[in-house]
């Protein structure tokens, strides 16, 4: 099938990737741009997943004050290379992920991170009110469960949805980062700040 150059430079300019990459997408797809854009960025997250075990020692620290100047944050963002790091699209990363932390609040960067006393402390809450509000005893544990993840959904950062588009978590922000960049991306660390707590 050949393909029409108007339709790669569109799909170039959509997903970044390359010319040959452009048209065999195109090609896989018949033609349409959409579809070829989604095959694009399938293939770009699988590339993705298999960078997140390189090291990731250079990046940058970003830092994130709302307007009230009430809040602030700072976020560690790593990737591969200092060149990266000065990245249009490697800043526009990091500054999104501070304004996240400053809007979602988040404890923790991951579930491992909370402490085992802590949860199972939630755990417990959870089955109380299970019990309360009457659900029968062969679930839950199954409730409680489902309630822990919630909990790390709203209090580990790589597992929030994102402020932007709550169909999209972190976690996902940072992968799409990784294609599209093709180095690893890792956040390290961050803090928030809020008068008053």
């Amino acid at each position: 099938m050949a393909v029409d150059m108007e339709a790669v430079k569109e799909l170039r300019s959509m997903s970044g990737a390359g010319v040959l990459d452009c048209k065999k997408a195109l090609a896989e797809s018949s033609g349409d741009v959409q579809k070829a854009a989604d095959l694009l960025r399938e293939k770009g997250l699988a590339k993705a997943a298999k960078k997140t075990e390189r090291t990731a020692s250079q990046g940058m620290i970003f830092s994130y004050i709302h307007t009230n100047g009430k809040i602030g944050t700072l976020v560690e963002l790593n990737c591969e290379t200092d060149f990266v790091a000065r990245t249009d699209e490697f800043q526009a990363l990091g500054h999104e992920i501070a304004m996240h932390v400053a809007a979602s609040a988040p404890l923790f960067l991951v579930p491992e991170d909370v402490p085992a006393d802590v949860i199972e402390k939630e755990k417990e809450i959870f089955k109380a009110q299970a019990l309360e509000e009457g659900k029968p005893a062969h679930i839950i544990e199954k409730i409680a469960e489902g309630r822990a993840k919630k909990y790390y959904e709203e209090n580990c950062l790589l597992e929030q949805p994102y402020i932007r588009d709550q169909d999209k978590k972190i976690r996902d922000l940072v992968m799409e980062g990784i294609a599209k960049l093709g180095e690893n991306l890792v956040i390290r660390r961050f803090s928030r700040f809020s008068i008053g707590e």
